[in-house]
């Protein structure tokens, strides 16, 4: 199959963002919660767990790997900020929220056999531009 020069072709990826919505925060809040379902069980004493408050290895593993997560997910301000920014720094936003998504879905994708993993958490952050979250019951 041959292009012909007059096919049109497809924005670059810059160029689709600025007709696209951002990613809807409510995807950070529901790949959060699926971690944070996972993790926290971990760090209960009523489960039995001697693990996250101690000084071993193990525990400071959980400990920076909540963290990661508390600080991946604090992007509401950034995609706020993102509606008056002026482009320069609408990219550096686009850039940054995108990052934090992808060290949310590593984690997440640690738990891709379980029940309540989504396929969403699966998705490159460009996939998920202007496809709003539905809100869950």
């Amino acid at each position: 199959m041959s292009s012909s020069i007059d096919e049109p072709c497809r924005a670059p990826r810059a160029d689709r963002r600025e007709r696209e919505n951002l990613m809807d925060v409510q995807h950070f809040e529901r790949i959060t919660a699926f971690i944070e379902a996972r993790l926290t069980p971990l760090f209960d004493a009523e489960t039995g767990s001697e693990r996250g408050f101690a000084m071993d290895d193990t525990s400071r593993a959980l400990r920076a790997l909540r963290n990661s997560v508390l600080e991946a997910s604090a992007v509401k301000g950034l995609i706020e900020t993102r509606a008056t920014a002026d482009p320069l720094l609408r990219k550096v936003i686009d850039q940054s929220v995108e990052h934090h998504w992808d060290v949310l879905r590593g984690i997440a994708r640690q738990w891709e056999d379980h029940a309540d993993f989504r396929r969403e958490f699966k998705r490159h952050a460009w996939e998920l531009d202007g496809t709003p979250a539905t809100a869950t019951a």
